[in-house]
């Protein structure tokens, strides 16, 4: 189960990466406590129809803790138009709320190129799809 949406971070939208209660309190477990790094890496993939999907690929430095994503990006335009703006996006179980602050993982994205790239590319697909 991974879902997708933005949420309301201290007033700026941010996008969130929802995981199962069980695997972000399993991530937490491993990493809580510790100086760790998250390399971040973002595939952009399309078929030549206008269909783009992006890969997220997430590698934290202590745990060996390795995650996937892959978006429809095409039906998530939003989503990474506010990774390109807050270069920034958060891991959280499906109850986050802002009174229970301890879970949310926030992540900061090394090259935010990338999601502006990703971006570029997802509003090309859907020119391409629509015409």
């Amino acid at each position: 189960m991974n879902e997708f949406d933005i949420f309301d971070f201290n007033g700026k939208n941010v996008p969130r990466i929802i995981l199962a209660d069980r695997r972000f309190d399993e991530i937490m477990s491993k990493i809580q406590g510790k100086a760790i790094s998250v390399n971040t890496n973002l595939n952009i993939l399309q078929d030549g129809l206008g269909h783009v999907f992006v890969e997220i690929l997430l590698d934290f430095s202590h745990g060996d803790i390795h995650e996937e994503f892959l978006i429809y990006a095409n039906d998530s335009l939003e989503f990474f138009e506010s990774l390109a703006s807050t270069v920034m996006f958060a891991l959280s179980p499906p109850q986050y709320s802002e009174v229970n602050q301890d879970k949310i993982f926030m992540v900061q994205l090394p090259k935010p190129e990338k999601a502006i790239e990703a971006v570029d590319m997802i509003k090309n697909g859907i020119q391409k799809k629509h015409s």
